[in-house]
């Protein structure tokens, strides 16, 4: 039972992020806005109990989520035989921009705020 109430409220959140996010007209994913609200919502123990119980079931049947792209790279080996080097080339690269450009913001946002040019007429003579 705790785990269909743990799933109740998982439904729940997304839901009303769901619901928050088209009434406001917010450019974010509803899922984020109900993470944010279960996030809050576990500081209670019963949440938090009913919670735990469902994320216990779930990731003890987690590999079956994995079947769908089993499936789904099965039905479509021609494709990936014929495309397969051009997307493993695409995957690579734009691991690579997409770590580039992380690792480059990351050194600008973490980069000293430069001190400010003396001029003139703060100089004392």
């Amino acid at each position: 039972m705790q785990t269909l109430t743990g799933l109740a409220w998982l439904l729940l959140c997304q839901s009303a992020g769901e619901a928050v996010v088209r009434l406001l007209h917010w450019r974010l994913p509803g899922p984020v806005i109900g993470m944010v609200l279960l996030l809050v919502l576990l500081r209670w123990p019963v949440v938090r109990t009913a919670v735990a119980a469902c994320a216990d079931a779930l990731l003890a049947h987690l590999s079956l989520l994995f079947v769908p792209v089993g499936v789904g790279v099965m039905t479509h080996l021609g494709v990936l035989s014929e495309y397969g080097v051009r997307l493993l080339l695409a995957l690579v690269l734009s691991t690579w921009i997409g770590l580039a450009v992380t690792a480059w913001v990351l050194r600008a946002l973490l980069r000293p705020p430069a001190t400010p040019a003396r001029g003139p007429e703060s100089e004392n003579p």
